[in-house]
C-alpha cells in the first residue's frame, strides 16, 4: 500500500492531472484507481483491512462500519451507494443536455433562446424535487406507511442536509447574488425593466446549472460525467464549425463575410454555432487548451500509438477553428494562457507540451491558409481532402516526435525539443505576419472605436458606481452618451458591462466567484487553469460574458475541479479500513456549512432534556428554517417557470404577429395576446400602439415609459401622435427628448422634422396661427442643430459607423418650417408637404 498523507484536506493529485487522466483511462478500459497518487498531510491515518472503521458518529451509535478482508464496505453500504446511481445519471444527463442546448442555441445570447432552456432546467429540477419528496420512503416494513406530513418534513430535512453538505455547494451563492441584484433593479426601477428581468432569468438559469453541476461533482462518478460533457460540447462546437466551412454541414450565419479589410483579411471569418467569430474563437481556444494539457500528460510517458492518437486527435481541428475565427483577441488570450500553462508545468513536463502543440499548430496554420484563400467557401471535395490531409499530418507528426523523444538515444530528446520549438515558433510568426499584419495595415479603426466606447462607458458608470443602472444599460443608453457615431450594442468589455448593470457590487461578486474558482482549480485541477485564464482575459476584451454558454462552461470547469477532488478523496477512503482519528472529525466538521451546525436532525441524541424550553425552541427553529428554505426554493423554481413561460408565450405571439400583414385584425389579436403575457417589452408596445386609435395608443405609450423611460422610439411615437392631434408644443417636447436619447439617428431626426411641419400646418389650419409659428420655429431650431451636427461629423476625423448624414428630404422640411415660422398667412398647397421619410 502506498504512502498517503493529507494536509488540511488539500489533495495534491499529481498536480491535478492524475485524476483526470485515470478517469479517461477508465473510459478506455483502464484501471479506476490512480497510480502514484500523492497526499500531503501532517497526520497519520492507520489502514487495516482486517478491522473496522472506527468513528464516533452520533448518527451511528455503534461507531463501526464493517468491511471484509479486501477492505471493501459491506453489502448494505454498497447497495446504498449504487442506489444513488440513478439520481447521478439523471442529474448528469440533464446537465449535459443543458450544456449542449446552450451550444446549439447561439450560445444563449438572445433572450428568446434562453426561455426554452430555462424552462427545461427549472421544470426538470422541480420534477426531481417532487420525486425526492415522494419517493424517499422508509426502508423498514414497519415504517412503510402512507406519505404523511411528518414523513414529508423528514424528507425535507434530509434534502436540505444533502444539498448544503454537498462539496462545492457554496458556488450557487454567486449566481444567486447576481440574480437578486437584477431582481432588485427590476423591482425598484431601472433603465429597462425588460432588460433587468431578462438578466435576472439568465442568472437564475446559471444558478440552477451551478446547483446541478455541484450535486454532480459531489457524486462518486461525477468527474466522469463532467469530462464527458466537456468533450461533447467542445467537439460539437469545433466540428460543426469546421464542417460548415468545408460545405458539409449547412450552418446559417456560421461564417461572417465582410468586405472591410479591418474586420477580416480573408474576407470571411468563422463564427460557428455562436455566429460571432470573436466569442467562437475564445470558446474553441478554451477547449483546445484543455485538450493540449491532457495530451501533454499522455505524451510524457511511453504509451501505445492508439492511446497517443486518441489524446491528440482533437488538437488540430480545435486550433484550426481558432485560426479561422481570425479573432486577434482570442489569439492573444489563448497565447497568454498557453504561456501560463507552460509556466505551471514542472520542468520535466514542459517538453511534452511543446511536442503536443507543434505539429497540430503547423498543420492547422496550413489548413487555415488554404481555406482563407477560398474565402472559407471551398468546394466540398477539395475542402474535405485538405482537412483530412492536415489532420493526418498532425497525428503523424506528433507520433514521430514522441517516438523520437522516447527512442532512448542520447541526443533524441534534444532533437525532438528543437524540432518542436522551431516548428511552433515558425508557425506562430507566419500567422502573425500573414493575418494580423494585414488587418493592422488596413487600419485600426475598430480598436479606436472600442477605446471611445470604453471612455463613454466609464463616464456613464460614474453616475451609478455602486449599484449600476440595471440590465441592458449599455444597449439602452449608449446612443444618448456616445461621443461619436459608432455602432455598438455591446460595450466589448465584460467588466464594464457588469459595472454598468450592477455597479461595484456585481464586480465584487463576480471577482470573488472567479478567484475562489481559480483557487480550487489551481489546487485540484491545474490542467484546467489555461481554459479559465482564457475565459477571464478575453472576457475583458469583448462581450463573451453576454453569452450564457461562457458562464456555463466556467461553472462546468469549477465543478470538474471539485469532482476531481471528490474522486481523489474517494480513492483514499476506498483503500481499506481507517482507524478513527479525532482530528479528522474536527477537520470535517469545519467543512460543514454554518447553516447546518445549528440544525440538529431527528436522529441525533439530544444532550439537553426534552422538557427544556431552550431545546424545544431550538428544535422548532431548526425545523422552521429547513421548511422555510425548501419553500423558498420551491417559490424560486415555480416563479421561474411561471415567469419564463409567460415570456416565451409573448415571444411566440409576437413572432406570429410579425408574420401577419400589417393592420389586420389577426395581427392585432396576436399583439394583444403578447402584451398580456409580457407588458414590459417596448417593441410589442410600439407595434400594438400603431394599430390602436390615437388616444388609446397615447395612453399605452405613456404607461410604457414607466418600464422603458429612455427608449427613443417611444418618444418618437408619442410625438407623432401629438402632431396628429395638432398639439405642436407637446410634439416638440417629445421629439426633443427622442433626439437627446439618440442624436446620431439621421432618420429619426428627419421624421421629427416632418411631423413638426405637419403639426404646424394643422394648428394654422385650425386658426391657431401664433401656436403654429411657435411650433414651426421649434422645428427650425431642430433642423439647424441637425444640420450643424451632420457637418461636424462630415468634417471631423471620427469614424461614422452609423452613416450619420443629413437625410435627403431634411432640407425641404427645414425650408417649409422657415416659411411657416415667418409668414403671417400662408395658403396651403400640396407641394408644401412632402411624403414622410
Amino acid at each position: 500500500m502506498e504512502n498517503r498523507t493529507m494536509d488540511k484536506g488539500v489533495v495534491w493529485y499529481k498536480r491535478g492531472y492524475a485524476a483526470n487522466e485515470e478517469m479517461m483511462e477508465q473510459v478506455f478500459g483502464g484501471s479506476h484507481h490512480a497510480k502514484g497518487t500523492e497526499y500531503v498531510d501532517n497526520r497519520e491515518d492507520t489502514y487495516n483491512k482486517d478491522h473496522t472503521y472506527k468513528k464516533d458518529d452520533k448518527n451511528n451509535p455503534n461507531g463501526d462500519i464493517q468491511t471484509d478482508a479486501s477492505g471493501s464496505f459491506s453489502q448494505s453500504l454498497r447497495c446504498k451507494r449504487y442506489s444513488g446511481s440513478g439520481w447521478t445519471g439523471a442529474v448528469g444527463i440533464l446537465s449535459i443536455v443543458l450544456l449542449l442546448a446552450g451550444c446549439l442555441s447561439r450560445g444563449l445570447y438572445y433572450s428568446a433562446d434562453l426561455y426554452p432552456v430555462l424552462l427545461i432546467a427549472a421544470g426538470s429540477i422541480l420534477i426531481i424535487f417532487f420525486l425526492f419528496l415522494v419517493g424517499n420512503r422508509p426502508q423498514k416494513a414497519s415504517e412503510r406507511i402512507p406519505m404523511s406530513l411528518v414523513q414529508s418534513q423528514g424528507n425535507i430535512e434530509r434534502m436540505v442536509e444533502t444539498i448544503f453538505q454537498s462539496l462545492g455547494m457554496w458556488r450557487v451563492l454567486w449566481p444567486l447574488g447576481m440574480m437578486i441584484c437584477f431582481g432588485l433593479h427590476a423591482w425598484a426601477g431601472s433603465v429597462s425593466k425588460q432588460g433587468s428581468m431578462d438578466e435576472m432569468l439568465r442568472w437564475s438559469l446559471l444558478a440552477l446549472f451551478t446547483l446541478l453541476t455541484a450535486i454532480l461533482a459531489a457524486r462518486t462518478d461525477g468527474a466522469l460525467w463532467l469530462a464527458c460533457g466537456w468533450q461533447m460540447a467542445g467537439g460539437l462546437l469545433v466540428l460543426s464549425g469546421i464542417l460548415a466551412v468545408c460545405g458539409i454541414l449547412p450552418l446559417p450565419y456560421g461564417v461572417m463575410r465582410t468586405a472591410d479589410p479591418e474586420i477580416s483579411s480573408a474576407g470571411a471569418r468563422l463564427g460557428g454555432l455562436l455566429q460571432y467569430p470573436n466569442a467562437y474563437g475564445a470558446i474553441v481556444g478554451m477547449y483546445g487548451l484543455e485538450r493540449l494539457t491532457a495530451a501533454a500528460r499522455v505524451i510524457a510517458r511511453p504509451v501505445p500509438a492508439g492511446r497517443l492518437i486518441a489524446a491528440v486527435l482533437p488538437l488540430m481541428p480545435a486550433q484550426a477553428a481558432l485560426l479561422l475565427s481570425e479573432s486577434r483577441g482570442a489569439w492573444l488570450a489563448t497565447g497568454c494562457a498557453a504561456v501560463a500553462a507552460f509556466a505551471l508545468q514542472q520542468r520535466g513536463a514542459r517538453l511534452p507540451l511543446l511536442l503536443a502543440m507543434a505539429a497540430p499548430l503547423a498543420c492547422a496554420a496550413w489548413l487555415y491558409r488554404q481555406l482563407a484563400a477560398a474565402q472559407l467557401a471551398p468546394a466540398p471535395v477539395p475542402g474535405l481532402l485538405a482537412l483530412a490531409g492536415a489532420w493526418a499530418a498532425a497525428l503523424l507528426g506528433t507520433l514521430l516526435l514522441c517516438r523520437l523523444w522516447h527512442s532512448g538515444a542520447a541526443k533524441a530528446p534534444r532533437a525532438a525539443a528543437w524540432t518542436a520549438i522551431v516548428l511552433a515558433g515558425a508557425t506562430a510568426a507566419l500567422m502573425a505576419v500573414a493575418s494580423t499584419a494585414d488587418r493592422l495595415a488596413a487600419g485600426v479603426g475598430t480598436g479606436v472605436s472600442r477605446l471611445q466606447m470604453w471612455r463613454d462607458a466609464l463616464r456613464l458608470w460614474t453616475e451609478a458606481a455602486w449599484l449600476g443602472h440595471g440590465g441592458d444599460t449599455w444597449r439602452n443608453m449608449f446612443r444618448a452618451i456616445q461621443s461619436s457615431p459608432y455602432v455598438g450594442g455591446e460595450v466589448h468589455n465584460g467588466l464594464l458591462d457588469l459595472a454598468l448593470d450592477t455597479g461595484m457590487i456585481g464586480i465584487l461578486l463576480v471577482a470573488g466567484w472567479f478567484l475562489l474558482t481559480l483557487r480550487s482549480i489551481f489546487y485540484f485541477a491545474p490542467q484546467l487553469m489555461p481554459s479559465v485564464i482564457t475565459f477571464g482575459l478575453h472576457g475583458a476584451m469583448d462581450f463573451d460574458w453576454s453569452f450564457t454558454i461562457f458562464w456555463m462552461l466556467f461553472i462546468w470547469l469549477g465543478s470538474w475541479a471539485s469532482a476531481l477532488k471528490t474522486e481523489a478523496l474517494g480513492v483514499q477512503r476506498s483503500g481499506g479500513t481507517v482507524e478513527y482519528n479525532p482530528s479528522r472529525s474536527k477537520s470535517r466538521s469545519k467543512s460543514r456549512s454554518l447553516f447546518l451546525r445549528y440544525l440538529p436532525t431527528q436522529s441525533r441524541s439530544s444532550t439537553v432534556p426534552m422538557s427544556s424550553f431552550c431545546h424545544i425552541l431550538q428544535r422548532v427553529t431548526a425545523r422552521l428554517i429547513r421548511v422555510s428554505t425548501v419553500m423558498i426554493i420551491l417559490f424560486w423554481l415555480g416563479g421561474t417557470v411561471w415567469l419564463t413561460s409567460r415570456y416565451a408565450v409573448a415571444e411566440v405571439q409576437y413572432r406570429q404577429a410579425l408574420s401577419e400583414p400589417d393592420g389586420t385584425p389577426a395581427q392585432k389579436l396576436h399583439l394583444m395576446a403578447a402584451l398580456q403575457s409580457n407588458s414590459n417589452r417596448p417593441d410589442i408596445l410600439i407595434s400594438l400602439a400603431r394599430s390602436l386609435p390615437g388616444r388609446e395608443a397615447e395612453s399605452l405609450l405613456l404607461n410604457s415609459l414607466s418600464h422603458s423611460p429612455i427608449h427613443p422610439q417611444i418618444y418618437i411615437e408619442l410625438g407623432r401622435l401629438a402632431a396628429q392631434f395638432g398639439e405642436g408644443q407637446q410634439a416638440g417636447e417629445y421629439f426633443e427628448q427622442a433626439i437627446v436619447l439618440n442624436r446620431y439617428d439621421g432618420i429619426g431626426q428627419s421624421v421629427a422634422l416632418y411631423w413638426m411641419e405637419q403639426a404646424a400646418r394643422r394648428e394654422w389650419k385650425a386658426g391657431y396661427r401664433d401656436q403654429a409659428r411657435q411650433t414651426a420655429a421649434a422645428g427650425v431650431q431642430m433642423y439647424e442643430r441637425y444640420q450643424l451636427l451632420a457637418e461636424e461629423v462630415e468634417a471631423g476625423n471620427v469614424r461614422n459607423d452609423r452613416r450619420f448624414v443629413l437625410e435627403e428630404h431634411a432640407p425641404g422640411y427645414g425650408e417649409n418650417l422657415r416659411r411657416l415660422a415667418s409668414a403671417s398667412y400662408l395658403p396651403f398647397t400640396p407641394e408644401l408637404t412632402k411624403r414622410s421619410p
